[in-house]
């Protein structure tokens, strides 16, 4: 927008008012003018025709013509500026006399149809006025009734009256033009002297602006603007001053600066200083992490796996589940453990969800025999509830899962001193593959209040302060299943009310599998058996009755003594009796009471009690149980009770279906040998035919003649990789479609996605899971080679192997026990796994050294990877541990330098399994009979 001057300001206020009241006062007075001269051209008509038509009317009436012409003509005369003709006319329209012969007589001339007028009447023309007044006889006339005898017609010349009326108009609007230029002389003068000095002024405080402090405003002004300069003259000398004493104080203030930098720079080198001393104890506390992590964990997979081991001696039904529960309990806590210490990572959001096969009902049981004995020892009621609508065979992780039921689980028994703790499981959402479970735990324990509730999912803290006290426990419980929730694409919240309980309930989406993971309970044998139950616990008898009326059981309840006498007097007979009873010393009486009173009419009593005790449970069958189980009632526990009396079944015994093998043929890709006869021992185990090849391009040789239903290859093998050779299997054979499974020893972050992008339809790491290895041939093969699958009897040979001398070597160095489960539980195969690997150690040893004293890093990665891949099968831990260490490391671009103390270590663990794995090798031969 443009913005007006102030010169144009001055033209504006002064000009255009004065020229716009000036041409208003000149059009007023010229209008008032001209209409003043007009109405004195009017009267000056009528005063001289109508005394004519008064003074005509005789001489008329007598005819005297040369009077009548004597007195118009003297008129015409006194009147000759205005007048230009003076005419009478008779009654009948003829001219009587004039005044001027030389007029326009017609033009007076009244036409001929028109009558005489009454009145004076006045008609315009361009140049004239003709005027018509009759002439009237007064002898004659009525009162009522003037007859004209004729008219008077003047004609009046307007051209001197227009003369004057525009001679005003000029003279006004003449006026009107001196005054504004008068005006404009004087405006144009006060520019000069206003405008002029203060543009100069705008110029000069424009100059100071940019720095020119020493300009100033000269010269004489008038008035206010005199002021004005000095004002703006002493303004720039302050400023002058104002700046000279500021570049004064800068340079003070740089010499105080440069003082201070120095005092920095002091304190920069004493902060790196405290900064590296810092480090240094991060790097010692994360040194201490991973070696207490490393020196919990090594007694801890000693606990596991010498329980496992005494799992395969003969032993009896309360050892059996006493080392299950010690088992449990020792995986527990290694979780626990890694949990801790990977708090860090649940902060930073790198928390990694497995994605594996598992059974939520098995995991489930899982739980609950862990949680069971802390709920026993407060006598509080645990039961458990799953929806038979919930999928059982899911894709998820399930130690995550496992570690939020028990976190809530526990914190709800830890809170709950009498009553209940009640677990359901419910199917929240389901479409074709995924499906949202919930999970609830009510108790009825002390309940959270309003203001505790707002801090429950902060990380070490607990509703009340005081409870740590009480309770104990670190507060990181609710914290780590909160973010775990959410990590599996979940929720977790809960309801309380003070005094009387809490519900905490949390949410997770996993994939669903229809491959069963788990053999179905044998029931069969117990479908339409009458039972009776006997359960106070509404949660516990509605969960029970569940599983019961799921086999085809038909079942009958009692709460109470009363009601059962009421179900007995019915004389229905009952094949089983199901009897759940609180463990108090009274009740305990009551129990043993009721049991001999009912064994003479029921030949089956089975007894839920809240106790573990083999005393106890001895004690119930010794009154006359025919057995005896723990609480919480689990379908398997349950179906083993059953079980326990029925004669046609062997006892403790649990039938296993035979495995189905799929009619396919499948490619296994391997360079290294003994991953390659690992891989094809189990997939021989799930499919009819395996054919191996040791590089990507004998693969592809191979794909060039055959088609195959799955190929798993390997990634880092010679001659041909497995990205290549996967690229040029779907570019030059006809198994283009075939789906192809990336089978590798290691990934770093992201390399599965980028795996997948490259073309591989699926991820898998070593060492194989048997339960991941069936799903994936399951979703990419059709079903029906599942459905119309060959049945072959499962093999198990591993509990042949000698417990003595598998038990001493489940160590750090050769962990057999490790070795077996990566074998599948074949002790043939894991012996020629781990022999393969020995033998193969001094080659790859001195390899490696020459690869280090070359400097090269390819070579390097190649054989690292290679000795990767087979130790994961060969349980060497500590082996296993630093060379996945080591290609993490040169994956990530590190030097030879940067890693040589992992090499040190390496080889030290080399030379450890080269000692001591002939030596296991040897114990676990047979022993020799000498003859």
């Amino acid at each position: 927008m443009h913005k007006i001057s102030l010169k144009d300001w001055v033209i504006l206020l002064t000009l255009v008012p004065t020229t716009l009241i000036g041409l208003g006062v000149a059009t007023y007075f010229s209008y008032s003018r001209y209409v003043e001269l007009d109405n004195f051209l009017e009267t000056q008509s009528r005063s001289i025709i109508e005394p004519l038509a008064i003074a005509g009317s005789d001489l008329l009436i007598d005819g005297e013509r040369e009077k009548l012409r004597h007195l118009i003509s003297f008129a015409h005369r006194s009147q000759s500026s205005i007048i230009k003709s003076i005419a009478v006319f008779t009654q009948d329209n003829q001219i009587f006399v004039t005044s001027s012969y030389h007029g326009d007589v017609n033009l007076m001339r009244l036409k001929a149809s028109q009558p005489i007028p009454e009145t004076t009447l006045m008609k315009e023309y361009e140049d004239y006025l003709v005027y018509k007044t009759p002439i009237i006889d007064e002898t004659n006339a009525t009162s009522n009734h003037a007859s004209p005898i004729g008219y008077v017609a003047l004609q009046i010349d307007k051209s001197k009256i227009q003369f004057a009326q525009q001679s005003e108009v000029l003279i006004a609007y003449g006026i009107v033009g001196l005054g504004v230029l008068i005006n404009f002389i004087f405006s144009m003068r006060l520019i000069k002297n206003v405008t002029r000095p203060i543009s100069s002024m705008v110029q000069a405080v424009d100059r100071i602006r940019e720095g020119k402090l020493n300009s100033r405003i000269s010269g004489d002004l008038i008035g206010e603007l005199e002021f004005l300069k000095n004002g703006v003259n002493s303004m720039a000398q302050s400023l002058e001053d104002v700046d000279d004493e500021m570049h004064k104080s800068v340079e003070q203030a740089t010499i105080d600066l440069r003082e201070s930098l120095e005092q920095f720079e002091i304190q920069n080198v004493e902060l790196n200083i405290a900064n590296k001393k810092a480090q240094d104890a991060n790097q010692v506390k994360s040194e201490f992490l991973a070696n207490m992590s490393h020196e919990l964990r090594t007694p801890l997979n000693g606990v596991i796996g010498f329980t496992r081991q005494v799992l395969k001696t003969p032993l009896s039904d309360t050892q059996r589940d006493y080392l299950h529960t010690i088992e449990r309990s020792a995986a527990n806590l290694l979780s626990i453990i890694n949990d801790i210490l990977d708090f860090s990572k649940l902060d930073a959001g790198k928390m990694v969800i497995e994605n594996i096969p598992f059974s939520i009902r098995e995991a489930t049981e899982e739980v609950l025999t862990l949680l069971a004995p802390s709920a026993h020892q407060k006598n509080i009621e645990l039961s458990f509830n799953m929806n038979q609508s919930v999928p059982d065979s899911l894709i998820g992780d399930a130690m995550r899962i496992k570690q939020i039921i028990i976190n809530l689980a526990s914190n709800a028994i830890k809170f709950t001193d009498k009553g209940s703790v009640n677990i359901d499981i419910k199917c929240q959402q389901v479409d074709k593959q995924f499906t949202i479970l919930r999970v609830e735990m009510a108790d009825t324990g002390v309940g959270i209040n309003h203001e505790q509730q707002k801090a429950i999912f902060e990380a070490f803290g607990q509703a009340d302060k005081s409870v740590t006290r009480l309770y104990g426990g670190t507060g990181l419980g609710l914290v780590i299943s909160q973010r775990l929730a959410t990590e599996m694409n979940g929720d977790i919240g809960f309801t309380s009310e003070e005094g009387k309980g809490s519900t905490f309930w949390f949410t997770f989406k996993c994939e669903m599998t229809p491959i069963p993971l788990i053999s179905q309970l044998p029931s069969s044998a117990l479908e339409h058996k009458n039972v009776l139950y006997i359960e106070p616990h509404m949660h516990s008898r509605m969960a029970t009755t569940q599983i019961m009326s799921d086999w085809g059981m038909q079942v009958s309840h009692a709460t109470s003594v009363n009601q059962l006498d009421h179900v007995l007097s019915q004389d229905k007979q009952f094949d089983h009796l199901l009897i759940g009873h609180d463990t108090t010393p009274l009740a305990l009486d009551e129990l043993k009471k009721l049991i001999q009173r009912l064994s003479p009419l029921v030949d089956s009593i089975i007894v839920a009690v809240n106790s573990n005790s083999p005393q106890l449970q001895e004690t119930l069958v010794s009154s006359g149980a025919s057995h005896c189980v723990s609480k919480p009632i689990t379908p398997s526990r349950l179906s083993k009770a059953f079980r326990h009396n029925d004669k046609d079944k062997e006892e403790n015994q649990v039938a296993v279906p035979d495995k189905k093998v799929a009619p396919i043929k499948v490619l296994a890709v391997d360079d290294n040998e003994a991953n390659l006869k690992l891989i094809k021992t189990l997939l021989l185990e799930q499919v009819a035919e395996v054919v191996t090849a040791t590089n990507g391009l004998e693969a592809l040789n191979l794909c060039k003649i055959e088609k195959y239903a799955l190929i798993f290859m390997d990634i880092q093998m010679p001659v041909l990789d497995g990205i290549s050779a996967m690229n040029s299997i779907r570019a030059q054979t006809f198994n283009d479609s075939t789906p192809i499974i990336a089978v590798t020893a290691h990934a770093l972050t992201g390399e599965k996605d980028k795996l997948i992008e490259q073309g591989f339809d699926f991820y898998m790491s070593k060492p194989i899971d048997e339960a991941m290895l069936s799903h994936t041939i399951y979703e990419y093969c059709d079903i029906d080679s599942f459905q119309h699958a060959k049945s072959v009897p499962d093999n198990l040979n591993s509990s042949e192997t000698s417990q003595t001398t598998t038990n001493k070597h489940a160590n750090a160095i050769v962990d057999w026990s490790l070795a077996l489960r990566r074998a599948g539980n074949k002790t043939d195969l894991a012996k020629d796994m781990l022999t393969g690997l020995t033998n193969s150690l001094p080659e790859t040893k001195k390899l490696i050294s020459e690869a280090l004293t070359a400097q090269d890093i390819e070579q390097l990665k190649t054989l690292v990877h290679k000795l990767n891949g087979a130790c994961c099968y060969s349980g060497v831990p500590n082996l296993g541990k630093v060379t996945h260490e080591i290609e993490t490391a040169l994956k990530k671009g590190n030097s030879i330098e940067d890693l040589e103390p992992e090499f040190y270590e390496f080889f030290e663990h080399v030379d450890n399994v080269i000692k001591v794995a002939p030596q296991i090798l040897h114990s676990l031969e047979p022993p020799r009979i000498r003859h």
